[in-house]
């Protein structure tokens, strides 16, 4: 195996990854013929039931541009088909690339998700942290899910009081994941020689404020117009939005404003 990057799309890789999603949409036809059967057992009609998987399938197009997103944002360090393999079964935007980045930099402070990774080694340990990572869940969930559930979901579900309590500490959780990958981006990081590297910019400024004013125009035209169907469509089109106004403003902008960094990279 050599470092030329082959290791990352080879055909051993689309092997895995086509054995895998072909065990996915097995079992997603199993359970949908067995649903299907047993729901005409218990009499409901065949427009009923077409109309459920028809809203299904519609409502799955948004989480499904998330996930498609992600390996877009992957693929640069990581190639398609690892990000493909592991969205395609566990994986969610924050995760994957949480394990992805902190993988990394502690192996080495220079690499980020822009860095082509050539290494196997480290292509390897980056897919080992992935997946050990999630199987911590696949085990833990059966054993204490339901005690949690109980003892927490309860207690958040007291009173209307309480619930917005469980709603708020959830979307605080989120911020922070996020609010962490921003402060340091813009901080920047110390590399073992003491050099500090960083690749936020004029660029990530604007695809963050974009993306966030996208954000709250939709949020806000959801909740003021009552325009439930497009909620789960609103972070999709705001990721995508800002990504076009970056590619846009790349192309119209001189190279020195729109490469600009707070940071020098170092080589």
């Amino acid at each position: 195996m050599t470092g030329n990057g082959d290791f990352k799309t080879g055909g051993f890789m689309y092997a895995v990854a086509i054995g895998i999603i072909l065990v996915v949409v097995a079992e997603s036809v199993f359970f949908m013929v067995k649903s299907w059967r047993h729901g005409k057992k218990l009499g409901i009609s065949k427009e009923t039931m077409k109309n459920t998987i028809f809203s299904s399938a519609l409502f799955s197009v948004a989480p499904a541009i998330s996930i498609l997103t992600t390996v877009i944002v992957l693929a640069g360090a990581l190639g398609i088909v690892l990000p493909w393999i592991r969205l395609s079964v566990i994986g969610n935007l924050a995760y994957e690339t949480t394990a992805t980045k902190l993988t990394l930099e502690s192996l080495d402070s220079r690499l980020s998700l822009s860095t082509d990774i050539t290494d196997p080694k480290t292509f390897g340990a980056v897919a080992w942290v992935m997946t050990i990572g999630t199987s911590f869940a696949l085990v833990l969930l059966p054993l204490v899910c339901k005690t949690i559930q109980k003892k927490v979901g309860g207690a958040l579900q007291k009173n209307e009081k309480t619930s917005r309590l469980g709603d708020i500490i959830s979307a605080a959780a989120f911020i922070g994941i996020i609010a962490a990958f921003v402060a340091n981006a813009i901080n920047g990081r110390q590399t073992k020689e003491a050099l500090t590297i960083g690749d936020a910019g004029f660029m990530s400024i604007c695809t963050l404020v974009t993306a966030i004013v996208l954000s709250t125009v939709l949020e806000t035209l959801c909740e003021k117009k009552n325009l439930k169907k497009l909620e789960p469509f609103a972070m999709p089109i705001s990721m995508f939005g800002a990504m076009g106004v970056a590619v846009v403003l790349n192309l119209v902008l001189p190279e020195a404003v729109s490469t600009l960094t707070w940071w020098g990279n170092v080589a």
